[in-house]
């Protein structure tokens, strides 16, 4: 399916291929020969997503450009099943393996790897040719790589990237205090409101009577 949203329709090349159940939505760009495969989810939620030559995202990966974020990816590379790339900028010629996540701001050098369920977080930098282990964490620039039990080491690094500023611009909750998923989740129905005006846009058309001759 390829939709428009906030007046920006999807670039997409001749020679690409968007599989019927697959979503490209929004400021999107797909290069030459690229392959988008069944329920993978492209969306320009508010910033643009642009894929470069000869690039595969298979099953049910999901790449979303974010506010402040955009995704750019470069030629030659492969995002695997149930990958999921948020604002974030991948070089040429790199493998992100089946459920692998990227986070907003993580910068993926070329040639380098994340291997199946490996996570690269906030504005992390992955170097040249480096492989992120299976199930492993890479964090900071350049990242660190952890196993996912060093839960000490991660949130040391983590900690002053501050996620929730970062991302849905509300500052993190001190301690002893509750947490702040009614301001994120204000903040994300804010951003996303413009989808719920254009369904509604859409299904006002599909409702109209047709006219008779």
């Amino acid at each position: 399916m390829i939709l428009e949203h906030s007046g920006r329709s999807p670039r997409i090349d001749a020679s690409a291929f968007v599989a019927p159940n697959a979503l490209v939505c929004g400021d999107v760009t797909l290069g030459k020969n690229v392959r988008v495969m069944f329920g993978a989810q492209i969306v320009a939620e508010n910033s643009s997503v642009t894929i470069g030559d000869n690039c595969i995202v298979l099953e049910n990966a999901v790449i979303r450009g974010t506010e402040g974020f955009p995704v750019s990816i470069g030629k030659n590379c492969l995002v695997g099943p149930c990958a999921h790339l948020a604002g974030c900028t991948v070089q040429d010629g790199v493998f992100i393996a089946t459920g692998a996540a990227v986070f907003h701001g993580a910068v993926l050098k070329s040639g380098s790897e994340v291997s199946v369920g490996g996570v690269v977080h906030l504005k992390s930098v992955l170097p040249e040719n480096v492989s992120v282990p299976i199930h492993w964490l890479a964090v900071g620039n350049p990242a660190k790589l952890f196993p996912p039990e060093d839960h000490e080491g991660i949130w040391d690094v983590q900690k002053p990237l501050n996620f929730p500023l970062t991302v849905y611009g509300v500052e993190r909750p001190k301690s002893g205090e509750p947490n702040n998923m009614e301001n994120i989740c204000r903040v994300m129905a804010e951003r996303l409101g413009r989808f719920r005006e254009e369904n509604g846009a859409l299904q006002r058309e599909a409702g109209k009577t047709p006219s008779r001759p």
